[in-house]
């Protein structure tokens, strides 16, 4: 009877493996809004660039290395929730996950349910990295200077403009912000008006230069060296952006404009502005992720982002604000340092 009473406890325990939690678009919402759980869209990556959950991860189920590439982003124990079209191919992909040592959660009928539900779909591409407290970071490229960070539950909105280059309906595409970053007043980064769609009264935080600040007749005003503690104990540094160039300091003359450095748990995400290659940069420190502007002659040629990433280090970068200059020679240049080339020109 013992024998037969441990060989049940095998079985029940075998039958455990791979379970993971269904969950209805009512129920799923909720899950990922909560900032401790990472979302990931199973789908090919024609599907997903067809419309995805906004923050979501793009892994192919059908990827001989699916796994693995989960595991590159995600470590074991990592809270996952995950979604399909219809929700056969996630319910498989959770399965096998949950057997990996994953908590899943599965968007039961899928991004078709969602939408049914009136979910919100985003084309935008996402950027997802783990900080070391085990929390997922997920940042939306949205173009050129622009972009937005969801970090804890919160969204954090960086230089947020409407109509330069592809247009940008924030009112219909975002949900409003809990902290909007501006970097300076230059129209392809400070936008009075897509400020407004995402600020709702009470709850969001501006912070910006004085310039900005004086320009709009409030937020919060930060000087190069200046700190502030953000919600969800994020740490925010304003560093000096610049050009120092003959012939270009009218760009972005010293003292006036903040690239801004936040420290999520010990994940340093630096974004640097409209700046050549300072040497303030060199004393830059930990920086897991750092975008670049490479757009000569406004700010950065490609030498000059190399030898920015020389002198301090970020183990990835994003260059971004290229416009019509040539990055592509940039991961060739900068061997050992993980280079993505995204569409933010």
């Amino acid at each position: 009877m013992r024998r037969l009473g441990s060989l049940l406890s095998l079985l029940g325990l075998a039958a455990c493996a791979g379970a993971y939690e269904d969950l209805d678009p009512q129920q799923f919402a909720p899950a990922i809004g909560a900032g401790d759980i990472a979302l990931v869209d199973v789908r090919t990556a024609q599907e997903y660039a067809a419309g995805h959950i906004p923050n979501a991860a793009n892994i192919d189920w059908e990827s001989p290395d699916f796994l693995k590439a989960v595991r590159a982003t995600y470590p074991a124990g990592t809270q996952l929730a995950i979604y399909c079209r219809s929700g056969r191919r996630s319910a498989a992909a959770a399965s096998a996950l949950s057997k990996a040592g994953y908590k899943v959660k599965n968007l039961s009928g899928g991004i078709l349910a969602w939408q049914n539900g009136g979910g919100k779909v985003s084309a935008y591409a996402v950027e997802h990295f783990v900080t070391p407290v085990g929390l997922p970071v997920s940042i939306t490229l949205i173009k050129h200077g622009t972009l937005a960070i969801s970090y804890r539950g919160l969204s954090i909105h960086v230089d947020p403009v409407g109509q330069f280059g592809k247009p940008t309906d924030y009112a219909a595409e975002f949900p409003k912000a809990d902290i909007i970053l501006v970097t300076h007043e230059h129209h392809d980064h400070f936008d009075p008006e897509a400020i407004e769609a995402l600020t709702e009264e009470g709850r969001t935080l501006l912070v910006t230069n004085g310039r900005c600040a004086d320009m709009l007749g409030h937020g919060t005003a930060l000087s190069n060296g200046d700190s502030l503690k953000l919600p969800g104990d994020i740490l925010l540094k304003a560093v000096p952006a610049y050009n120092y160039t003959e012939g270009r300091t009218m760009f972005h003359p010293k003292g006036r404009d903040n690239g801004f450095v936040l420290d999520l748990d010990g994940f340093r995400l630096y974004v640097a502005g409209d700046t050549e290659d300072i040497p303030e940069m060199a004393s830059l420190k930990d920086i897991a992720l750092a975008f670049l502007p490479v757009n000569q002659p406004y700010t950065m040629t490609v030498q000059q982002c190399v030898n920015a990433v020389k002198a301090f280090g970020p183990k990835v970068l994003i260059p971004y604000h290229f416009s019509q200059t040539d990055v592509s020679a940039l991961p060739e240049l900068l061997p050992g340092v993980d280079v993505r080339l995204r569409d933010m020109q």
